[in-house]
């Protein structure tokens, strides 16, 4: 119960200073719909593979964007003083629960934005929503935690870079395939198949972040 109260009050806590100054949302809606007018310039007509494919590409780098302050913006004294008194795996869950909301509210507006200039070619919009929650927790997961790793280096958004993609590839072709089949460019009887797998490659990683992440945060 402890923990759960820990958790509750830093996702509290992040959920404010973030309404307190708004400048990283506003920054990253204002990349996303700058990226999504440019792709409208460019192509003016997009197809649904195509449109399958840039969605997740525009996700994708907002996501870093969005994620990568998690940890990096905390000073070494914030990072002490929460040491003393809530437990590591409390502070790890509530910035995992905060970027799952943040994302989950980015991609259902760059869905919004997307489907304006671009058209709306999905078919199965429950689906749809499903893969869009999560992909937002795949990303949030994978990126939290690597952000926890590149705030101790100097080079963090390089080091996040490198660190993320190789660990993002098996969520970001899940969850293409998962939504092609959600516009309907393919007809597969294993949706929920794809979906356990990408359910368990989501568990899967946030099991290595919590393992990991004590021993981390003790440095």
């Amino acid at each position: 119960m402890r923990l759960l109260s820990e958790i509750g009050l830093l996702l509290g806590k992040d959920i404010r200073l973030e309404l307190r100054s708004s400048y990283a949302i506003s920054g990253i809606l204002l990349y996303v719909f700058s990226t999504i007018f440019i792709v409208y310039t460019a192509f003016q007509r997009v197809q649904p593979d195509v449109w399958n494919a840039l969605f997740w590409i525009i996700i994708l780098f907002a996501s870093i964007s969005a994620v990568v302050k998690s940890f990096v913006q905390e000073s070494s004294r914030q990072e002490l003083y929460y040491y003393s008194l809530v437990n590591p795996i409390a502070i790890l869950l509530s910035k995992v629960l905060y970027n799952i909301l943040l994302l989950s509210l980015l991609s259902l507006l760059t869905w919004l934005g997307f489907s304006f200039v671009a058209g709306n070619p999905v078919k199965e919009t429950g689906q749809f929503f499903l893969i869009l929650f999560l992909g937002a927790m795949g990303f949030s997961i994978t990126f939290t935690f690597v952000s926890a790793i590149a705030a101790k280096a100097d080079s963090s958004a390089t080091l996040m870079a490198i660190l993320g993609f190789p660990l993002i590839i098996p969520v970001l072709l899940t969850l293409i395939k998962l939504s092609a089949n959600a516009l309907r460019l393919l007809r597969d009887t294993g949706i929920d198949k794809d979906i356990m797998i990408l359910l368990s490659i989501d568990l899967l990683l946030l099991g290595v972040a919590l393992v990991l992440f004590p021993y981390l945060w003790r440095d």
